[in-house]
């Protein structure tokens, strides 16, 4: 009988280290074409190797209904979020919002230190956390990731992509 290697990932190089899990959904047909257009945009953008990420890794959630992801990990929030807060993230999000293009999206976001938060934007039904925890709108303290895993501001982090005054108008 072989004997069971068992190793397990030395992480203390990285205490602030932040693991994020992203999904689209497809939820009309037409949401194909959003869902593939957005391969080769996040392939170029993670290419470009984005300061404070570590790993990008692709997901097929499910094959019908189309469902594909991904995984990333981060050195620490403020990487994360500055990232997110501009060029080409901060396009691709202010597009979304205003049309989803017939998908959902979502994301769960894990801290070493401590802390998780999640949203989903037009997702048909129910996932991983949104399958035990009540759902509130995502508005006021729950409008912004770094809100929702109360974390305090982040130095030299840009503002929010999308308003939240901009978003209900």
């Amino acid at each position: 009988m072989a004997k069971v290697e068992r190793l397990t990932p030395d992480l203390s190089e990285y205490p602030d280290l932040v693991v994020i899990y992203l999904g689209m959904q497809v939820r009309a047909w037409y949401g194909i074409k959003t869902l593939l257009g957005f391969g080769p945009k996040i392939s170029n953008a993670v290419g470009e190797e984005p300061d404070g990420l570590l790993l990008h890794e692709n997901i097929v959630w499910s094959l019908f209904p189309p469902h594909a992801g991904m995984r990333q990990y981060w050195r620490d929030f403020d990487s994360l979020e500055r990232w997110a807060r501009s060029a080409p993230h901060r396009d691709w999000w202010r597009g979304f919002v205003r049309d989803s293009g017939g998908t959902g999206f979502w994301h769960e976001t894990y801290l070493a230190r401590g802390g998780m938060e999640a949203v989903f934007d037009d997702v048909a039904k129910p996932l991983g956390m949104a399958r035990f925890a009540p759902m509130r709108p995502a508005a006021g303290p729950m409008f912004s990731a770094r809100e929702r895993a109360r974390l305090p501001e982040g130095a030299g982090v840009p503002g929010p992509a999308v308003s939240e005054k901009e978003l209900s108008s």
